[in-house]
């Protein structure tokens, strides 16, 4: 009897280990995404993934800037496994900070994205270029001929051209890639040249620069591609889909190492208490479903081969144009500040 008690106790103890385990395991059947990308088409994607891996994708959606803060105070006690945000910039300051960690660096990762667009703690989910726009009506094909980001400083844009603020990420990942290729001295003597330029003083986003080309206040315009497209699918309403008719795209350095490109990105936060979950989440986000569904909503340019971008993008933008595969976007992050530093010492608003 005594040893059929113990054998019992035994039993018993066995049964709830493995309960627990089967709790734990059910609980941690999750991944948490602290996301920065604001789009109905990106939820979408995370309830086929849940539907596809029985895995559940906790959103929690907000700024980039107050979600970093978030992530960084809360430090070990995040339960963050992913941050998605919008800019490499973004990821690449992120990690300058400590808080994201190796391994994104699967088989499936590596093989869907060039080294260029990603580093084992942060992986491009998405492109887009940051292009020009002009106006044909006045803008001549021999103005643009051989345009770079440099020519933006050149005198006869004097009072012809529109940008976002220099606080945009956009702008600071642009500038720092300029700082990668050109050096600090060379890119700050650029941005007094782009500030005395300026049509305006720096104002609105992507969208209203090209509208402010569409409405004659400037001739030409530096924004990201999928906003010219956005426009054009009626989605903002008919004043911007009209707008976006009056202007065309330019893709900048075609003779020399590309048009500057930025990603999407998804990175890897320290301390992900659902590692392995939020892996495949990556690698699910860059089959070739995922990356269409991304085309065909948010109009970014797909990260992968063997996907073709939205039938809008390419009939209005283009497809043929060479993509600055030189510069890694971990370089945004590291000269971040050296960005802001020139961009500020110009006196770009």
């Amino acid at each position: 009897m005594r040893r059929n008690r113990e054998r019992m106790k035994k039993v018993t103890i066995f049964a709830i280990i493995t309960s627990l385990f089967v709790s734990t395991f059910s609980i941690a059947n999750e991944v948490n995404v602290f996301n920065a990308r604001h789009y109905k088409a990106d939820a979408e994607l995370y309830s086929k993934f849940t539907n596809l891996t029985g895995i559940k994708v906790n959103l929690i959606n907000g700024k980039s800037g107050a979600l970093e803060k978030r992530i960084i105070s809360e430090g070990a006690d995040s339960s963050a496994d992913l941050y998605i945000t919008a800019d490499a910039g973004r990821c690449g300051a992120m990690d300058a900070k400590g808080t994201l960690q190796g391994g994104l660096t699967s088989p499936a990762i590596k093989s869907a994205v060039p080294k260029t667009f990603r580093t084992s703690k942060w992986v491009g989910i998405a492109k887009r270029a940051r292009i020009i726009y002009y106006s044909p009506e006045r803008v001549t094909g021999a103005e643009l001929s051989g345009m770079t980001y440099e020519g933006l400083a050149d005198p006869k844009w004097k009072g012809r051209l529109v940008i976002r603020k220099s606080s945009n990420i956009y702008n600071k990942s642009l500038v720092a890639s300029l700082i990668k290729n050109n050096g600090k001295a060379a890119t700050a003597a650029w941005a007094e040249g782009v500030v005395a330029n300026m049509a305006r003083t720096p104002t609105g986003n992507d969208r209203a620069q090209i509208m402010a080309v569409a409405a004659g206040e400037a001739d030409i315009a530096v924004a990201n591609t999928y906003y010219l497209a956005l426009m054009l699918s009626g989605k903002k309403g008919a004043e911007q889909q009209e707008a976006a008719k009056k202007v065309k795209a330019f893709f900048p350095n075609q003779n020399d190492r590309g048009t500057h490109m930025n990603v999407s990105c998804a990175a890897l936060v320290k301390g992900a208490p659902n590692k392995a979950n939020a892996i495949k989440l990556v690698e699910f986000l860059l089959t070739p479903d995922s990356q269409e569904h991304f085309t065909n909503n948010t109009f970014e340019f797909p990260m992968i081969d063997g996907v073709s971008p939205s039938l809008l993008v390419v009939n209005n933008l283009g497809l043929d144009f060479k993509q600055d595969m030189k510069t890694k976007l971990a370089s945004y992050g590291k000269n971040q500040a050296a960005a802001v530093e020139v961009m500020t010492a110009a006196g770009w608003k």
